[in-house]
């Protein structure tokens, strides 16, 4: 079965969409044979970091709201958060660009590794306060994840996955996604949005039973005696 997830590094809903979803493979019993592909989304592609702006005051800017709103607003999402075991730390985010991270991404998926990536990367945004803007962080994160550090800053530095990125998104226009995270399980059933726990699960079961060819009925080879509900025959 094959799961396509577009996200955004920094959109707090994809983090806990992707540890719901997790949740949900943890006890499929069929997890082993399930195939995760992660795709680019970018929120604000064109945003320009300000250095010393902090997650609350690009908010604010965004939605037109003041800074006071963004921070309640930004604790209520940490708040959702908590419930899946994670400690968003909006106070020490750097507010970033995602392009790079992504093509970080797709360079880990040559890998191999583009699950670790994107785990990696949105850790280090939200938990940790590292600053996804710099191509040496990310080439340092890059080596935590068992990559070299010189082929990811070589391969960032000339741009070589931006189109993977760019192709993903086109991809996402295509299929009409206005949000993420968005879940398509076997090119068929789409899932928008963070749902719960139990409705991955659900999905993961409907997909994989109707992804199963259906037992044909065995042929009839002898039909003799036999007793049924209504008695035997005589």
């Amino acid at each position: 079965m094959k799961v396509e997830i577009w996200s955004d590094i920094v959109c707090p809903f994809c983090y806990i969409g992707k540890r719901r979803f997790e949740h949900a493979l943890e006890k499929f019993p069929h997890a082993n044979q399930v195939e995760v592909v992660w795709r680019s989304f970018e929120l604000t592609p064109d945003y320009q970091p300000e250095p010393g702006r902090n997650v609350y005051e690009s908010l604010a800017e965004k939605k037109g709201i003041p800074v006071a709103q963004a921070k309640q607003m930004s604790d209520n999402m940490a708040n959702m958060a908590k419930e899946v075991g994670l400690d968003y730390d909006f106070d020490h985010a750097v507010p970033t660009n995602t392009f790079l991270g992504h093509q970080l991404i797709h360079l880990a998926a040559k890998h191999g590794k583009q699950g670790e990536a994107k785990e990696r990367l949105m850790a280090a945004y939200y938990l940790q306060g590292q600053n996804l803007n710099e191509i040496d962080t990310l080439a340092q994160l890059a080596t935590e994840i068992g990559l070299d550090a010189e082929e990811a800053r070589a391969a960032l530095t000339a741009g070589t996955y931006a189109e993977q990125v760019r192709y993903d998104e086109y991809q996402a226009q295509q299929i009409n996604v206005r949000g993420v995270p968005f879940f398509i399980f076997e090119d068929k059933y789409a899932v928008s949005g963070a749902q719960p726990t139990e409705l991955f699960a659900e999905v993961l079961e409907k997909v994989w039973d109707e992804s199963r060819p259906a037992k044909p009925a065995p042929v009839m080879l002898a039909d003799g005696p036999a007793c049924g509900p209504d008695g035997c025959e005589v």
